[in-house]
């Protein structure tokens, strides 16, 4: 997603700190500045997860923990089906953000989001965490969950897809 931009994984033995911002712009931040400083170079760090309007933006931030702090994908969308079970409102939206961090202290970040609603039951075996009930405004295919998508359909209007090309346009920019 990143066009010609290389991406290097960070070597091991470099660990992330725990996600304990009040924001997904936080916790990205605080995971590139690591990054960075831990590598000597230019690095990227990423937070996302789905805001639910009937749930007041939960689970937001904690969407990975939101069944519990050890919680697997399937216990995370089991709690949310649960809670949406008779809910009408089913508007929901994936936040990403995506900072970039220089070890000289330069910063930027790229937010994006993905509206759409919840489906309510879960459909497609592609993607991970929330995709099976995520239903994309502007969706390739209507009504089909981001689990029913390609790869290559699901990253031209995800939430991520979005910041990273927002990232990818200011990386150009600076060539």
């Amino acid at each position: 997603m990143l066009g010609d931009h290389e991406l290097q994984s960070l070597p091991q033995g470099v660990e992330l700190p725990p996600e304990t911002g009040e924001s997904f712009a936080e916790n990205a931040i605080v995971k590139a500045r690591t990054a960075a400083a831990a590598t000597g170079l230019p690095a990227l760090g990423e937070d996302s997860g789905i805001a639910v309007v009937a749930l007041g933006g939960a689970p937001g931030i904690r969407s990975a923990r939101f069944a519990g702090e050890n919680a697997t994908d399937e216990e995370n969308l089991a709690k949310l089906i649960a809670e949406m079970e008779d809910v009408d409102d089913r508007r929901a939206a994936y936040v990403c953000a995506l900072a970039y961090a220089e070890p000289d202290g330069e910063e930027r970040l790229f937010e994006a989001r993905c509206e759409g609603r919840l489906a309510r039951s879960p459909e497609g075996d592609g993607g991970f965490g929330y995709d099976p009930i995520f239903v994309a405004d502007g969706s390739p295919r209507d009504n089909q969950t981001m689990a029913s998508l390609s790869q290559p359909e699901k990253d031209a209007i995800s939430h991520r897809g979005q910041a990273a090309k927002l990232l990818d346009a200011w990386l150009d920019s600076r060539e």
